[in-house]
């Protein structure tokens, strides 16, 4: 029977073999691990480095034990840093597992069970040596996302694009695709980020999510289909904006909540931010306001406190359309604003029946999609109006 080798004679033997053991643990990977073979050259020898550096580095820690809080510094720092990213943390313990396997076959063919014991511990220390180094690195990169994802609020906010934003947020993994929409409302105390994205992708969309003071800003845009996934064809498969913001809403602070009109993509996310932060500011002036709001309901509010926006979008979308379409229509809405929406005084004003009237009003819903007969839509449609006015010095004198 073969006398036990002392430790010292054990560690002579071990660095003796530590060559053939890189050499065998390498021939192994190849043949066992299809991505180790998939890989380029430099990476390969990267991975070979860190296999190497592993076998050392047990020699060392069975030599001394208690140098245990160093192996991931010895095992892994001798791997570039663009490794990580391109190997797994699954890969990883693979690579642990076959390196642990070829050492421990050759030590069992020299019968020494103390060494084995210590191999089987180390193989432990080492997983958790990775483990650790990922969790590093994953830590290291939410971090940067979200200094990037706020960057790129900012930058949408600011309308201050520049030539790195696509990229920017193509780094963040956007899934939006076409229609954008930016909700803005008071962070609360405790942002629960994660629950955001959650229901947001339960609603087919996807957000970007910024932090401005006080205020906890949205971008939202429709979710890009993965591969793999279907998608239905027709309008009633698309989720409404202020439907998606509805159910955002827990995830905001007390307070209001207002959410910006429909651009087309996300370059114009910069005009619905305006809107939504504009209509934020003066949210408070509408005594029974909803939550959430649209920005355009909001318009007279906007307008009187100075929002350029605000103004042409008035002019815009309903006096102009009105006028174009027919001074018959303009001069009726205004008689009947006027009049404190009376159809009777109107009529009598207009020397005309009610009926006729109602029907003109109904013409200005059909060609502008505001109702004059409710409080609220004739506010924005009085407001409209005499921004319009304003806007047209020299218009004639309305008829009385």
């Amino acid at each position: 029977m073969a006398k036990p080798r002392t430790k010292d004679e054990t560690l002579a033997w071990l660095r003796k073999i530590s060559g053939e053991l890189a050499t065998a643990t390498l021939k192994r990977l190849e043949d066992t691990l299809p991505w180790y073979s998939d890989m380029p050259p430099g990476r390969r020898s990267a991975v070979g480095l860190v296999a190497q550096a592993g076998i050392t580095s047990f020699i060392s820690w069975f030599d001394d034990p208690r140098s245990t809080p160093w192996i991931a510094a010895d095992v892994f720092g001798a791997a570039p840093r663009e490794l990580l990213r391109s190997v797994s943390l699954q890969q990883t313990l693979q690579l642990i597992r076959v390196t642990v396997e070829v050492v421990e076959d050759r030590v069992r063919s020299a019968g020494n069970e103390e060494l084995r014991e210590a191999i089987l511990l180390y193989s432990r220390e080492i997983a958790f040596a990775a483990a650790d180094v990922y969790a590093r690195a994953a830590e290291a990169r939410g971090l940067w996302d979200a200094r990037l994802e706020a960057l790129v609020v900012d930058s949408i906010l600011t309308g201050e694009y520049d030539d790195e934003l696509p990229s920017r947020i193509a780094a963040l993994g956007w899934h939006g695709h076409g229609e954008v929409s930016v909700l803005v409302g008071t962070a609360p105390k405790q942002l629960d980020v994660d629950q955001l994205r959650r229901i947001a992708r339960h609603m087919s969309a996807d957000v970007l999510i910024g932090v401005q003071g006080s205020r906890l800003v949205l971008v939202i845009g429709r979710a890009q289909p993965r591969s793999g996934e279907t998608e239905e064809v027709g309008p009633s498969s698309e989720i409404g904006f202020m439907e998606i913001a509805q159910q955002l809403e827990p995830g905001f602070g007390p307070g209001h909540l207002v959410l910006g009109h429909e651009v087309p993509g996300l370059v114009d996310a910069s005009k619905s931010a305006r809107a939504a932060l504009a209509g934020f500011a003066v949210a408070k002036a509408w005594r029974n306001c909803p939550r959430p709001v649209h920005a355009d309901d909001l318009l007279p509010e906007r307008a009187f406190a100075g929002d350029p926006l605000a103004r042409s979008t008035l002019v815009g979308r309903i006096y102009r359309p009105l006028q174009a379409h027919s001074p018959e229509l303009l001069n009726t809405l205004w008689s009947y604003l006027d009049n404190g929406r009376s159809l009777e005084a109107t009529a009598r004003e207009l020397f005309v029946h009610p009926n006729t009237v109602r029907y003109r009003l109904k013409r200005v819903t059909d060609v502008i999609g505001w109702d004059a007969t409710g409080a609220r839509e004739a506010l924005i449609l009085q407001a409209a109006l005499i921004v319009g006015s304003i806007n047209e010095p020299d218009a004639p004198t309305r008829r009385r």
